[in-house]
């Protein structure tokens, strides 16, 4: 009798991507120009110049304008606030890590607003955390997201693990995530992200474990964040349906033993954080996400260019029956 094959899926970004370039196509169609993204490279890290080309090669085939900008990092700062207030510039990417410490966090906080397509601005942030959804009262004006993170949700909800039977916001409601990873960037945005979505999460760093959840039957509006003491990996990956890691070393794996038959695996480090034998375990396999995360960061610049739009059409209107109550009064 032959030796049964695992029955893993691996699914790979490309496939995943190709709905939200879609999605991009049919929103550049209602509006009339093309978009202009700047890119910010001042880091030696390679890995950055690599995204950095990757970006405009994706943004050019998708009908985006990409300008890349190599800035001595030291000059970054003004040239960021220049960027700020040139109007041909829809957005702006910064290529991180530049300084590696909370300098990079101050300039994150730089950029206007209504050029943030990586979604690190405060109020990006602060809404993101809150599980605040929208920038208006009106909840026309969609936040942004983060980037990776929100690619890792597309993914997710690409792989149904999102239940679309249960109401918006708590379609992950009785899932059990672990992400291995807690940097500012991806990996507290991303344990956050889930638990808001009705999730419990498991957020792993190299130190210790947190538990991000709503509580129990989702009774908070936000998620709330549990020390547990004591508990490693041993602990989160025997309980969990989904197993996301991030780690960025080449030599740290995800110990095979612990991940529980038919758990789904995402891969979002440029490193691969999970060995081939994760096949043999696994019911899905992601081992890539860096197409998911540029179609997502052209998506987030097309929200922030119609939500201007929108912004002056509304401005102009108001104008308009201003000057109309005036002439009748």
């Amino acid at each position: 009798m032959a030796d049964e094959k695992p029955h893993c899926k691996v699914v790979l970004a490309n496939n995943i991507a190709k709905g939200l370039f879609e999605e991009v196509h049919e929103g550049l169609k209602k509006i009339d120009r093309m978009p202009l993204l700047v890119g910010f490279l001042s880091s030696a890290d390679p890995a950055a110049r690599v995204y950095a080309e990757w970006t405009g090669k994706t943004a050019s085939e998708n009908g985006f304008a990409f300008e890349l900008r190599e800035v001595d990092r030291e000059l970054l700062e003004d040239a960021l606030i220049d960027a700020n207030n040139d109007p041909k510039v829809d957005g702006i990417i910064v290529y991180y890590p530049i300084f590696g410490n909370r300098q990079d966090q101050y300039l994150q906080q730089i950029l206007d607003i209504s050029k943030d397509v990586e979604g690190l601005s405060h109020r990006y942030i602060f809404n993101m955390y809150q599980n605040i959804r929208f920038l208006d009262p009106e909840n026309t004006k969609k936040s942004i997201l983060p980037c990776t993170p929100l690619a890792v949700i597309k993914i997710l909800e690409y792989l149904r693990i999102y239940n679309t039977i249960l109401p918006y916001g708590n379609r992950l409601y009785g899932r059990t995530i672990t992400v291995i990873n807690r940097s500012e960037v991806v990996g507290r945005p991303l344990a956050a992200l889930l638990a808001n979505d009705g999730a419990r999460v498991y957020s792993v760093d190299i130190n210790d474990v947190q538990q991000f959840d709503r509580g129990q039957g989702l009774r908070k509006r936000r998620h709330e964040v549990t020390e547990r003491p004591g508990w490693t990996l041993k602990d989160c990956l025997p309980l969990s349906d989904v197993v996301i890691s991030g780690v960025p070393g080449d030599k740290y794996k995800v110990p095979l033993e612990l991940l529980r038959d038919g758990a789904v695996c995402i891969n979002f480090s440029s490193e691969k954080n999970f060995t081939p034998e994760v096949k043999e375990k696994a019911s899905i396999y992601v081992p890539a996400i860096g197409k998911v995360t540029i179609a997502v960061l052209l998506r987030n610049l097309l929200r922030i260019v119609q939500n201007k739009i929108d912004s002056a059409a509304e401005e102009s209107n108001k104008g308009s029956k201003d000057e109309a109550v005036q002439a009748t009064s």
